[in-house]
């Protein structure tokens, strides 16, 4: 190969290099993780938290409307905490069954969501990889029965690109929906728990059995934990130090 040659193609490698790195320049942080702000839960994560621009999964522990709404409200607490105060949340919903003031309740408020529906799986993809790339958006949450490696896939490399966090509500149909093949980072299953009980008539704090099924890099776990807040943030139950079968339990690790 000539001097001259040479010469060409090492010019057209720096041009391909400055290019490469203006377009790094110019794109939000791809890695940046959005923490739960709980130890129990981010000393576990691999990467202390969420990655931003990533595909997250979560579905019911069971097919029954307690666990599929706690599975809602869990991801509605993470986009709310993604958005913050400024970001938008667009949520691609097969069914009209939303509830507003429970999403809020869960730290994600009306004005900071924008609903999109879609009859079809094929439909709710399409409408999230759209979104996903525009940029412009927090998070693109998408309401979905079936979704394999390839469409999860897609998924990843759009969340990537616009560096938006995707979440995936996977809606029980016949069998569990986890148990489907997935490129997502992480996979959690939402179960319903028991609320502590009150000193006095009413309805605690709910509680959810959160289960981190799969995750890239680590290991699985599973945690008994208060349901997100208005802040959508979650909580390790509080030990009643003066309640009797609680003293009890204390003393046989003392004794132990």
């Amino acid at each position: 190969m000539s001097r001259v040659a040479l010469l060409r193609q090492a010019s057209r490698l720096e041009h391909l290099r400055a290019e490469v790195r203006a377009i790094a320049a110019g794109k939000k942080d791809p890695v940046a993780a959005l923490p739960f702000g709980l130890d129990a839960l981010d000393e576990r994560l691999a990467g202390g938290g969420l990655a931003s621009a990533g595909v997250h999964e979560a579905a019911g522990a069971s097919a029954g409307y307690n666990d599929d709404a706690a599975a809602t409200l869990f991801l509605a607490g993470i986009a709310g905490r993604r958005a913050g105060s400024k970001g938008q949340v667009l949520w691609v919903v097969t069914r009209r069954d939303l509830f507003a003031p429970g999403l809020a309740q869960a730290g994600l408020p009306p004005d900071r969501l924008l609903i999109a529906e879609a009859g079809r799986d094929a439909d709710v993809l399409a409408v999230m990889e759209e979104g996903l790339r525009h940029g412009a958006l927090t998070a693109v949450v998408g309401e979905i029965g079936r979704a394999g490696l390839t469409e999860t896939r897609r998924l990843q490399l759009a969340a990537e690109e616009g560096s938006t966090m995707a979440l995936l509500l996977r809606r029980w149909r016949k069998d569990d929906p986890l148990a489907e093949a997935s490129s997502a980072l992480t996979r959690w299953r939402i179960g319903s728990a028991p609320s502590a009980p009150l000193p006095h008539p009413g309805i605690g704090r709910a509680r959810w059995q959160v289960e981190l099924a799969r995750q890239r890099g680590g290991p699985g776990f599973s945690l008994n934990l208060e349901a997100c807040d208005a802040q959508g943030r979650l909580a390790l139950p509080a030990l009643s130090a003066d309640r009797p079968d609680q003293a009890e339990r204390d003393q046989i690790r003392r004794a132990a």
